[in-house]
């Protein structure tokens, strides 16, 4: 697709005019004007400006550059040699068990859980059948699944709002089509309602807590997520580390005490 034509496609979609784009982007309305009709050339640092002032996202600004003859950003993993990718996963590896006892994963773009610690483990372990845990787990999904981790999700309704509506924001913002899906998919679930992809407006607490119950064992954590800094891979971009940490002193005491004993 000529550069113009991506621009153009880019501006419409995000509802601004030829005016709003040129002022924020700090060039005249004549020169945009000319870069969508290919009248004009863009250099490498237009593109990159333009594509920043458009909010594309990361993975789609090769797209951008490829368009306008230059080098991609993010490479193919394939091209990234196999040491630096061992780099990679050691590093990964090391940040999830500092997080011992306590739960951590990390996802891809898509949720899909691609390593976890122990603590992640013997903690969700807790609430997944034998013949689950061995199997690949979508973060997103199992909190949706009736055979996840739903059945076992404290104030579902809350948590489940929330993460369709984050996940519909990152569908409007990247026009992915996977996430399309699993948006799609997640809707299918019984007991998910459409009108939950509209914006809630009650306020967010500041903590959101996801609190795990079965039988009389009942495990709440806060989480925090860690992204790597500008990778350049397109297998490593946005790969997310989420780390659990106890919300109250019975869980603490559970993971510290009774999950390292089992």
């Amino acid at each position: 697709m000529p550069f113009g034509t991506l621009l153009r496609h880019w501006r419409t979609s995000r509802g601004l005019s030829q005016l709003a784009l040129a002022t924020d982007a700090g060039i005249s309305t004549r020169h945009l004007s000319f870069l969508e009709t290919g009248r004009a050339h863009p250099s490498r640092e237009m593109v990159i400006l333009l594509a920043g002032m458009l909010r594309v996202p990361e993975t789609d600004r090769n797209a951008f550059l490829v368009s306008a003859g230059y080098a991609p950003l993010l490479i193919e993993d394939s091209a990234q040699p196999p040491m630096q990718l061992a780099h990679v996963q050691r590093a990964l590896e090391f940040i999830l068990r500092q997080q011992e006892p306590y739960p951590a994963i990390a996802v891809d773009p898509h949720s899909t859980i691609v390593m976890m610690n122990q603590g992640a483990r013997r903690t969700f372990g807790q609430f997944y059948q034998p013949e689950q845990a061995c199997k690949p787990v979508n973060a997103t999904r199992t909190i949706f699944d009736p055979h996840g981790l739903r059945p076992y999700v404290q104030n579902w309704d809350h948590h489940a709002r929330r993460i369709l509506q984050s996940l519909q924001h990152d569908v409007a913002f990247t026009g992915d089509a996977s996430l399309m899906q699993l948006r799609d998919e997640l809707l299918e679930y019984p007991g998910v309602p459409k009108h939950w992809l509209q914006a809630d407006p009650t306020p967010e607490p500041l903590l959101a807590n996801l609190t795990l119950a079965k039988g009389d064992l009942s495990l709440s954590f806060f989480s925090t997520v860690t992204t790597l800094a500008t990778p350049r891979d397109t297998a490593l971009h946005q790969i997310r580390i989420k780390c659990f940490f106890p919300a109250d002193a019975a869980t603490e005491q559970f993971v510290r005490e009774v999950l390292p004993a089992a």
